[in-house]
């Protein structure tokens, strides 16, 4: 078995490089930089949570509207039956009159 000298040389760099990376990311500046990049990521958060209350706040609004509407209509359809049923009853009782007027009119020339 040989001694791999490209590969033992990849490692060696992998590793300093690696430390290099270490000591890059943890040092002040680094953390300065994270502390900002989350300070940002905090505000941002706050604005999205402003603009997720402001459309929630709109739809419950337009869901109450909306309902509303709708109960609204349901009256009118009601009260559209109602007058209807109204109408039916009053022309049932005309045709009833004028039965009775027309069998009134049938029975006296019997009579007579």
């Amino acid at each position: 078995m040989s001694f791999n000298w490209k590969a033992s040389g990849l490692f060696a760099a992998g590793v300093a490089f690696g430390t290099a990376g270490i000591k890059i990311l943890s040092s002040k500046d680094a953390k300065r930089a994270y502390t900002q990049c989350t300070a940002a990521a905090l505000r941002a958060k706050d604005c999205v949570m402003k603009t997720v209350n402001t459309v929630q706040e709109n739809a419950e609004d337009i869901l109450a509207e909306a309902k509303s509407i709708n109960e609204e209509r349901e009256a009118k359809a009601e009260a559209a039956k109602v007058a209807d049923a109204a109408e039916d009853v009053c022309e049932c009782a005309k045709a009833d009159e004028q039965e009775a007027e027309q069998a009134e009119v049938t029975a006296e020339p019997a009579e007579a």
